[in-house]
């Protein structure tokens, strides 16, 4: 039976889409951004969009890279992040379901994304999706080659009014079925005293609408937290630093903790 053809998506002159930062990083944290990049492949133009939607959160999670990237600077921690879009295929969850490769986010159509095929749905997965995926899987499996103990931390950033809801939160830690150490973390910015923080909000974790965290780090009994900031504090560099200075301090507190 002949195999079904794929077409390329990115073409040679794009970026690949995983990216690696702190490759060596000593820490015991994993840094990972799921919805870190905005681009779209040269191939699938705007995905029919208005001019400034893929700016929006739809099209990433905005201040979560560069969090992230201060973050993985004064930890010394290996961080692996995603540069295309969401849109173009969600890398937070399964392949193959609704919101994989969405026709809808939020209240806002995806056109370039309605009535698209297995191939080329295929070739999205292939080129985007596994090898985010497949780079995290080596990272874990180098580390515990050299018994390099890690707790696996997913950044991610959330809009502060949700379909005409305001979100009091100032971050919320997300977890499954392993919540030991998001619940130490929890634990931890309650103590600075200046923050509503959310458990399993403004979104609770599950099999159905996350990939990464269970499959890298449940799969794994790796300790693990989802950490969601409101974007609105994480908008400019200042915000940025200040946050990634937190987590920077407050992380090897609730790694400390964990470990007792």
């Amino acid at each position: 039976m002949p195999q079904s053809f794929v077409p390329q998506l990115l073409s040679a002159d794009e970026p690949h889409a995983v990216a690696v930062e702190t490759p060596k990083g000593t820490a015991p944290f994993l840094l990972l951004c799921d919805h870190a990049g905005q681009a779209i492949p040269q191939r699938l133009g705007d995905l029919g969009l208005p001019p400034g939607e893929i700016d929006r959160h739809i099209g990433w999670d905005i201040g979560a890279l560069e969090v992230s990237r201060h973050l993985s600077r004064h930890l010394d921690a290996t961080l692996i992040h995603q540069r295309y879009s969401r849109l173009v295929i969600d890398c937070n969850r399964a392949p193959g379901i609704a919101s994989s490769i969405p026709h809808l986010s939020e209240l806002t159509p995806i056109p370039g994304n309605i009535g698209i095929d297995a191939e080329h749905a295929l070739a999205r997965e292939r080129e985007i999706f596994l090898p985010y995926h497949h780079r995290i899987d080596d990272t874990l499996g180098e580390r515990q080659l050299r018994e390099k103990p890690t707790a696996i931390i997913a950044m991610h950033s959330f809009t502060p009014v949700f379909k005409g809801h305001s979100r009091p939160w100032q971050v919320g830690l997300l977890f499954n079925r392993q919540p030991a150490f998001a619940h130490l973390l929890a634990e931890l910015l309650r103590e600075e005293g200046d923050l509503l923080v959310g458990v399993n909000e403004p979104y609770a974790m599950a099999d159905a609408t996350d990939y990464t965290l269970p499959v890298h780090a449940e799969r794994r009994g790796l300790p693990y937290v989802g950490i969601e900031i409101r974007q609105d504090l994480i908008a400019d560099e200042r915000g940025q630093r200040a946050w990634a200075k937190r987590f920077a301090r407050l992380l090897p507190q609730a790694w400390h903790r964990w470990q007792i």
